[in-house]
């Protein structure tokens, strides 16, 4: 396991890369640096052809707090942050969009930038003691990573702004009611079922999964028109992969594939 500036883990296991939160220490509050590691961390991740599913989770006992205003104030005043078409942005809000796909664990506090980063995930498991709130209404700034769109998509407008502009705590199974959270898990076993579940989605055909989260960000971000639209093209290269024929050969001679993204 290996660190980048100190502020984000990093370990391949497979073709699975663990991406660990690791600024314990202040609850895994998002500093300069920190974004950057993540940003930078996650850019690996899309750079290397052997990874097929990526997995956020956190050191200690608070996946995020948020924002580290202390640090950040000044610098979100001035508009320093942006995001490179090069560097893959963690929020996916502007820059270089995620293409792989990602299951994200969260326990203790989820706030804030944390809700804006299971917002661009793919699947969440959260543990059941998980705390989430989107306070920043209340420190006098805007939701950064997207909260306002995604929130509202993913929970509906009623239940949605009622908790962007109260800054009110909510909790796991609140969060899973809401679309935020796909699997409500008991104990300290978040990071196992995400661990899990990248496992089961590794195995399957990394062309196919990638057309896949195409298709279903197009839907969702654009519109079902454009996600309509766009299906045959997506269909016919994997009809003609490799990784296409084996399947089929695989499900002929029952046994399990043996995919190699070609």
């Amino acid at each position: 396991m290996s660190n980048i500036q100190g502020k984000v883990s990093r370990e391949i296991r497979g073709h699975i890369f663990l991406i660990g939160l690791d600024r314990a220490n202040k609850r895994n509050a998002f500093d300069s640096h920190m974004i950057q590691d993540l940003s930078l961390a996650l850019t690996e991740y899309e750079n290397n052809p052997e990874l097929r599913c990526a997995v956020i989770f956190a050191h200690g006992d608070h996946f995020t707090a948020g924002l580290d205003l202390v640090e950040l104030q000044p610098k979100l005043a001035e508009g320093v942050f942006s995001f490179s078409d090069e560097t893959v942005n963690p929020w996916g809000t502007v820059g270089r969009q995620r293409t792989k796909p990602l299951v994200t664990a969260v326990q203790g506090y989820c706030y804030t930038a944390g809700i804006e980063l299971i917002l661009n995930s793919d699947i969440v498991v959260a543990n059941e003691n998980t705390q989430f709130t989107q306070i920043e209404v209340q420190r006098g700034i805007l939701p950064f990573g997207g909260a306002t769109v995604r929130f509202i998509q993913a929970a509906g407008w009623a239940k949605a702004m009622k908790y962007v502009l109260t800054g009110d705590l909510f909790y796991a199974q609140t969060a899973y009611e809401m679309n935020l959270v796909t699997e409500v898990v008991e104990g300290n076993n978040q990071l196992i079922r995400a661990i899990e579940l990248a496992e089961r989605i590794a195995q399957a055909a990394p062309l196919a999964v990638q057309a896949a989260l195409k298709s279903a960000h197009q839907a969702f971000l654009q519109s079902p028109e454009a996600a309509f639209a766009n299906l045959q093209g997506l269909l016919n290269p994997l009809l003609s992969s490799e990784d296409a024929k084996e399947g089929v050969n695989a499900m002929l001679e029952r046994r399990a594939p043996l995919f190699k993204g070609k």
